[in-house]
């Protein structure tokens, strides 16, 4: 696999790209010097040694002192488990002390990119009480398959549109749908809606709003777009479903 696809996942704990790329190389070679991660790397003697620092800063990297300084990386478990636990413990402080925020009026929301795309849903099915309705491609419902199994096993409705039916959903209400791959749609409790394009890219666009007349009129659309399904027989209840 291509070295730069750890370095994007090993930023999103906070190393920068360059941090990141000599974490990797520490990794595979075990302690080095300085001098010998620059070599290995093609970085400048400088910028591997202001890099090796930061990374013992952040708690990637040991530095083993002797004859000659030398780095190891921290193993990759230990890094992630460190990191994660410090958010969490961030995360707790700022939902116990952040300040009283001025609730903005509700409007339409224009959500960019792929991952900001899937956030969003993430936090919209976790937020769900009653029910959520999903029309999206079958690689992309499999994406919230943690999120979904658990809403039934709170018996919360879930019906989902999609071109191939689920597997281990049991409970939910399928549709089968055709030649809408890159479409996504998403209510939750009827009370708020995504809807847009999701195709993996970080131009994908997606409208978010709690604004009724948008929700009524995409619940409208589903509904019509349910009956016609009902009409040509593809509605499938998935194994388990009572009913």
């Amino acid at each position: 696999m291509d070295d730069m696809v750890y370095v994007e996942r090993l930023t999103a704990f906070g190393l920068t790209r360059q941090e990141a790329s000599i974490y990797l190389c520490l990794y595979k070679n075990g302690t080095l010097t300085g001098y010998e991660a620059a070599k290995l790397t093609g970085i400048s003697r400088s910028n591997v040694y202001n890099a090796l620092a930061g990374l013992a800063e952040k708690g990637a990297a040991y530095l083993l002192e002797g004859s000659s300084s030398r780095y190891m990386a921290v193993p990759i478990g230990e890094l992630c488990d460190n990191k994660l636990r410090a958010l969490a413990e961030a995360g707790r402080w700022l939902e116990q002390n952040m300040p009283t925020a001025v609730q903005p009026a509700e409007g339409y929301i224009t959500i960019v990119g792929e991952q900001q795309i899937l956030d969003k849903m993430h936090h919209m099915l976790e937020e769900a009480g009653k029910r959520i309705y999903l029309a999206a491609s079958s690689e992309w419902v499999a994406r919230f398959a943690p999120e979904l199994s658990l809403l039934l096993a709170k018996r919360i409705k879930v019906v989902l549109l999609s071109d191939r039916e689920p597997e281990g959903l049991k409970g939910a209400v399928f549709y089968r749908t055709e030649g809408k791959a890159e479409q996504v749609r998403l209510i939750e409790d009827s009370r708020y809606v995504l809807t847009g394009e999701l195709t993996g890219s970080r131009q994908d666009i997606c409208l978010y709003t709690g604004q009724r007349v948008l929700v009524d009129a995409l619940k409208e659309a589903m509904r019509n777009e349910i009956k016609l399904i009902e009409l040509t027989g593809k509605k499938k209840k998935t194994k388990g479903e009572a009913g």
